[in-house]
């Protein structure tokens, strides 16, 4: 597996169209679920794209937001795998390396996610606890979760 972490900028054109492909191949296709998937974020100042390619194909993608583009602290978005990947554990492996990209770009800052209800759980694994009540988006459940890394402050 080949992992890149890339700026918008860095992204070759296959690259961009791999990864477009594959969240609208999972998250508007296979979900069933309209949305604006294409939402200004990808090219935001500071947004990193992580990207595994095995042998020329993506089989894993997540997104890196600086705090205050999407949530007030870091986030981490877009987790996918693709369909050929799945249930080889190659969504923990995206995961970690995820969030030590995270930690790389953003040393000690707490990360919020918007994470499908049902995989509540999952991210619970990695430390991260509900922030939110469960709220629809897109018409799927979701709830804000927080990875909290800096003290608490009393």
């Amino acid at each position: 597996m080949q992992w890149q972490c890339l700026r918008f900028d860095q992204l070759s054109t296959d690259q961009l169209y791999d990864i477009m492909k594959l969240r609208v191949d999972v998250f508007v296709v296979e979900q069933n679920c309209p949305y604006p998937e294409l939402d200004g974020h990808d090219k935001a100042q500071g947004v990193h794209h992580l990207v595994a390619y095995d042998n020329g194909t993506l089989m894993a993608y997540l997104r890196l937001l600086p705090p205050g583009t999407t949530y007030d602290n870091v986030s981490i978005g877009r987790v996918i795998t693709a369909e050929a990947a799945r249930g080889k554990g190659m969504g923990s492996v995206l995961l970690t390396h995820g969030l030590a990209y995270a930690e790389q770009l953003w040393p000690g800052q707490d990360i919020d996610i918007g994470a499908q209800s049902h995989l509540q759980s999952y991210y619970g694994r990695f430390g991260f606890e509900p922030s939110s009540d469960e709220y629809l988006e897109d018409g799927i459940p979701h709830i804000d979760m927080r990875l909290t890394k800096t003290p608490a402050t009393a």
